[in-house]
């Protein structure tokens, strides 16, 4: 019979160890973590052999004393809280007091370390199980951390490292993510004596640039959106720079890099009508919130949180970032147009003979038909497109068939309405397919069944956002066996004053304590299946307080709506219909997709025309 016993501090160590040190990614994150808790303005971290042999790490932080000194490689201590209350506040990254200790327990580890108010610094090292006494050394200021060979008194657990080249990879990512989250601190990183990133301090925007690349920066866009105590910001990808995986994906609490699934299902929740499924956004955000709403305290690695209302960081998360992604392609490109090196070249376009009509409109100035045909014929068209929209039927504007306008021969007045008018004026279609047209920037390429698409998808789904979800009830009622979570969810709705199952237009009852029944759904769903309907909304109520899947049902029938109705390809447009066709994508939220993730248009500027025609060389 074996009796209970207590396990020796060492063994104790190596077993926090596997939890906390999974490879020398993880010993980096606690060290690059600790120096950022210290007040460091400037971090510098070596590796040799993937961080296997040696990781060091160096900073200019506020130090260790020495009498403080010797606990820093025990279990448990730590200077960051001391209660119950600091722990359910916790403002730094680091707080459980086992990093260090267990670092300590698998690899030969030496700390050494200058406060601010000492004379010289201080040298502990650790040899696994021994610990060296503590004795002078020479620093000029801050802490070195020294661990070498990892895992060399558990070859166990050393046998399981990958080749040096996938374990440097992930100390790289470790790097940038902690990188990522303090630009007004200076990183330096280098790899067997070979310097391979300096970042130096810098604001949020330019850091983003260094780790991140040219190519994210100009492909994303700012955010920055605040509500009742909680703040996001940072920069999201637009759905057309999108990835096959999510290594691009940043998510930032209070400053403390995190993987949540509630967060996660938020921002995927608001690309899923833009970005095509099997693709993966871009972004670096940052959350920030009261301390106390958050309890990080949940896993040894401490990348996983649990918020206070998740409902409500599921909401704000959502709606922020959706909101962000429905700016209209007018107002979204209209700050890279005044900004254009070039100026749009000068050209005259005869306009083809009018055809039949498609529901394209747009609301034109006066001024605008004088850019757009000259002075001369633009009080005509104008009358004739006022004539028109006095007709229901009438979305386009007609041209006579025997009209031959011409373009302005001075463009400053194009370049006045570029603002306005960023997709700019169409010049040509392409194979009934492709529209042409010029903005300030040069050339504009659009997918015209795509973007009439996207067009009639968002008029149809603001057409029922603005009525209240309409419940059909059902002649028979379906019942189902549900699981105690499920039942739980329905009698919680049922109890609350307002029943968010019957705001999504369900009618749920509880028949036993593992049955339910269905006796309404969704008038535009009534012919889905009652029964998986129920189910995901119940889990997406239970696993992120709000949910979805109704609306993603209805926009997939909508979807199917809005592509059947679509201007087909191979149909011939006038100039006019084409021009009604990029002013009604300027004025429609996220008109740079269209309903099944793809892109709509593209821009090929000036100057990547030249270089295709070797223009001045």
């Amino acid at each position: 019979m074996m009796h209970i016993q207590k396990l020796p501090d060492q063994l104790i160590s190596q077993i926090a160890a596997g939890e906390v040190v999974e490879r020398p990614a993880s010993a980096l994150k606690e060290l690059l973590e600790n120096s950022l808790d210290a007040g460091s303005t400037d971090i510098q971290v070596a590796l040799l052999q993937g961080g296997v042999k040696q990781l060091r790490v160096a900073d200019n932080g506020d130090g260790i004393v020495q009498e403080d000194l010797s606990l820093a490689l025990t279990r448990h201590a730590t200077s960051k809280i001391a209660s119950l209350e600091d722990l359910e506040a916790v403002a730094s990254l680091g707080f459980r007091g086992e990093a260090l200790a267990s670092i300590a327990s698998v690899s030969r580890t030496q700390i050494v370390s200058r406060a601010r108010a000492e004379k010289h610094a201080w040298r502990i090292a650790s040899n696994g199980s021994e610990v060296t006494p503590i004795e002078p050394t020479a620093l000029d200021a801050g802490t070195i951390v020294e661990v070498s060979d990892l895992y060399f008194n558990t070859p166990a657990r050393r046998k399981f490292l990958k080749t040096e080249a996938t374990e440097f990879g992930h100390c790289e990512a470790v790097f940038e993510r902690v990188a990522l989250s303090r630009p007004d601190v200076g990183f330096l990183l280098q790899h067997n004596g070979r310097v391979l990133s300096r970042l130096a301090v810098a604001v949020p925007e330019r850091r983003f640039l260094d780790v991140l690349g040219e190519e994210f920066v100009a492909e994303s866009f700012h955010l920055d959106e605040s509500a009742a105590g909680l703040r996001l910001w940072g920069r999201a990808a637009k759905p057309t720079f999108n990835r096959h995986s999510r290594d691009t994906q940043y998510v930032y609490v209070n400053g403390r890099f995190v993987r949540d699934k509630l967060i996660s299902h938020a921002i995927r929740q608001a690309y899923q009508d833009v970005l095509h499924h099997d693709r993966h956004p871009a972004f670096v955000l940052f959350l920030e919130l009261d301390a106390t709403l958050v309890d990080v305290n949940v896993h040894p690695a401490k990348t996983e949180v649990r918020f206070r209302d998740g409902q409500a960081i599921h909401r704000f998360i959502f709606h922020k970032l959706h909101k962000a992604l429905a700016t209209p392609t007018g107002v979204l490109n209209a700050s890279s147009i005044e900004h254009a090196p070039h100026q749009p070249h000068n050209t005259q376009q005869t306009y083809p003979t009018y055809q039949s009509k498609i529901p394209l409109s747009a609301r034109e100035s006066d001024s605008f038909y004088q850019t757009l045909y000259g002075n001369s014929n633009a009080e005509n068209i104008h009358q004739m497109h006022q004539t028109q929209t006095n007709t229901p039927e009438a979305f386009i504007y007609k041209a006579s068939s025997d009209a031959n306008f011409s373009r302005q021969e001075n463009t400053t007045d194009l370049q006045d309405f570029s603002q306005d008018f960023p997709l700019g004026f169409a010049v040509a279609q392409i194979h009934g397919v492709y529209v042409l047209a010029q903005n300030a920037l040069g050339l504009v390429v659009v997918d015209m069944h795509a973007a009439h698409e996207r067009i009639m998808y968002e008029k149809l789904k603001n057409a029922l956002d603005m009525q209240a979800v309409a419940m059909q009830p059902l002649l028979l009622p379906v019942s189902f066996h549900a699981d105690k979570l499920e039942v739980a969810i329905v009698q919680e709705t049922l109890a609350q004053h307002e029943n968010s199952l019957q705001k999504l237009g369900f009618d749920i009852a509880v028949l036993s304590p593992s049955t339910l029944a269905v006796r309404g759904v969704p008038v535009m769903l009534q012919h889905a299946d009652a029964v998986t309907l129920a189910r995901d909304v119940l889990r997406d109520l239970r696993e992120f307080g709000a949910s979805r899947a109704l609306t993603e049902r209805r926009n997939e029938l909508l979807g199917t709506m809005a592509c059947h109705a679509a201007v087909r390809a191979n149909r011939s447009l006038t100039i006019p219909e084409m021009n009604a066709l990029l002013r009604d994508m300027e004025a429609t939220e996220r008109s740079g997709q269209c309903n099944h993730g793809r892109p709509t248009w593209f821009q090929v500027s000036l100057s990547d025309l030249d270089k295709m025609f070797m223009r001045g060389k």
